[in-house]
């Protein structure tokens, strides 16, 4: 076994055994920046309008059968970054998070965006390699998130080196426009430290579902790749491969089509522009780079068809009371809206008025339907997660612990009563009144058994899979008018202990649905 099931292992009994260095405390007056900035660099703004509304959420997630045949264009690769990643405006309310009283200061603010991401630090770096078929001259270019801008880093077509990085991958035969995440450790580690790689790979998947919703309600195609040649991708963009890994490429199929540029070949470094850190004192940790040096290894090597059957998730286990939930309520808001009306809800919830059968049913239905279609997985393959429902106030819905069917769409009952004092016991932080939220869905993973069958990389698609669970839960919650949030501050083991989870089965994260307190004293500032 690899280093990654130790990881996993350490990341599930945090809640009882602290994880290294156990003395830390950020530093927040030394924080890095939320986004790389190279100075000197030119700068190309990217259009904010000029595209159409685009569909509901409903579409986004459910896209329906056939294979999206859409191709992008500049107008909507723009709309697209901007709706998931760019800096939408600023928010200030009163609420149970510990940055309250921080947050009025300008230095300290966090601007809102679509995607979620763990503690508002947004660490995922997006490059976009353009080739000639795209619209700007062909080159490497960072996605400035606070101006919503192209910052060009290499000037030459080095789509040829992707293409041949990625290995054969079928999605991106024709294409010659890649968007590349990346991930800078400290612009976590700094507050998380050894628990970073855990958080900033949830954060991967979170903006890839983003793309895949905002992408799927406009008939376009998000397929991104976990495996490939990271090293080589990583020499490519100039990064130095202990502070910075290289999460997932997706193809984009353009508009215009024409010759594909052959590979240059071996580059020392084609990006030559280089970060400028804003911390005096950068901190590594011995755990985050044997985590991400463990999923470097084989990173080139996709899992065959068919890999992953045996990490699925095991359906329920038959004889437990079912309670059948009704037809789902639409998720009729429109994308755009609903990612720009998402946020977590902090400690805002209220138990009155409940929530209905229905809008339950929605969220259950559209979290249990998301995965993050890779390379690894071929269409229609099991689901990697399965659902369970702490379930405090739902009309027609006894108070209990449920573990979710979505076949038949049914709730089956795994221990009754009133679950909020156990879940209000088990959580870390005073930011959250779980027992007022309507319903807290928790998603599990068969992690071993992921790592077992694909080795150490897996776990970057075990979190990422969860990273976008967590996001369909904020749109879909979004879009039914719900508050809603996500937390990792909990013991796993009491989880595991309260549901009797077989098979190696690791809760991953809390997920909160409900209302709020009405009246609250908020201030709303949109910038885009």
């Amino acid at each position: 076994m690899g280093f990654a099931h130790d990881y996993a292992a350490a990341i599930l009994a945090r809640g009882r055994v602290r994880m290294e260095p156990l003395d830390f405390t950020p530093d927040w007056r030394d924080r890095p920046r939320k986004a790389k900035f190279y100075p000197g660099a030119e700068v190309f703004p990217l259009p904010e309008a000029g595209l159409p509304p685009g569909g509901t959420v409903q579409d986004g997630i459910f896209p329906g059968g056939d294979a999206a045949a859409g191709r992008f264009t500049l107008p909507s690769l723009a709309g697209m970054l901007l709706d998931s990643y760019g800096q939408l405006g600023r928010r200030l309310a009163v609420h149970g998070n510990t940055d309250l009283a921080e947050l009025p200061h300008y230095s300290r603010t966090n601007w809102f965006r679509g995607a979620s991401s763990g503690g508002g630090l947004y660490p995922v770096t997006i490059y976009w390699v353009c080739g000639a078929q795209g619209p700007m001259p062909p080159g490497v270019y960072h996605y400035a998130t606070a101006r919503h801008a192209m910052v060009r880093l290499a000037t030459g077509d080095l789509s040829g080196d992707v293409r041949e990085a990625l290995g054969g991958l079928p999605e991106a035969d024709g294409a010659d426009n890649f968007l590349v995440l990346g991930v800078k450790f400290w612009q976590n580690s700094f507050k998380y430290n050894s628990f970073c790689f855990h958080a900033v790979s949830m954060d991967v998947g979170a903006l890839l579902q983003t793309w895949r919703i905002w992408a799927g309600s406009r008939d376009l195609p998000v397929t991104p790749a976990l495996w490939f040649d990271e090293q080589r991708l990583g020499r490519l963009l100039g990064l130095t491969p202990a502070e910075e890994g290289v999460f997932a490429v997706v193809p984009l199929p353009w508009q215009t089509t024409g010759p594909l540029a052959p590979p240059v070949g071996v580059l020392p470094r084609a990006v030559r522009h280089r970060d400028h850190e804003r911390s005096r004192r950068v901190r590594t940790f011995g755990t985050v780079e044997r985590i991400h040096a463990a999923t470097l290894e084989n990173a080139a090597q996709r899992p065959a068809p068919g890999a992953l059957e045996n990490a699925a998730a095991r359906p329920a286990p038959t004889g437990r009371p079912r309670t059948p939930l009704p037809a789902a309520a639409p998720l009729a808001m429109n994308v755009r809206t609903a990612l720009r009306r998402r946020r977590s809800s902090f400690g805002r919830f209220q138990a009155a008025p409940p929530i209905t059968a229905a809008e339950l049913a929605a969220v259950l239905a559209a979290t249990a339907a998301t995965g993050v279609h890779s390379d690894a997985q071929a269409h229609g393959e099991p689901a990697l997660a399965k659902l369970y429902a702490f379930v405090n106030h739902a009309e027609g819905i006894a108070p209990g612990a449920y573990e979710y069917a979505p076949g038949p769409g049914e709730l089956h009952l795994v221990k009754p009563g009133p679950p909020g004092g156990f879940l209000q016991k088990n959580y870390f932080l005073g930011n959250y009144n779980l027992e007022q939220a309507a319903a807290v869905l928790v998603p599990t993973v068969r992690t071993g058994a992921v790592l077992d069958a694909v080795g150490d990389r897996g776990y970057r698609l075990v979190n990422a899979t969860i990273g976008a669970i967590a996001q369909t839960h904020y749109t879909a919650a979004s879009a039914l008018g719900l508050a809603a949030g996500v937390a990792l501050g909990f013991d796993n083991l009491s989880f595991v202990e309260e549901l009797a989870l077989p098979d190696g089965e690791a809760p991953m994260l809390l997920m909160m649905i409900g209302h709020e307190r009405p009246n609250p004293a908020e201030f709303r500032y949109e910038i885009a």
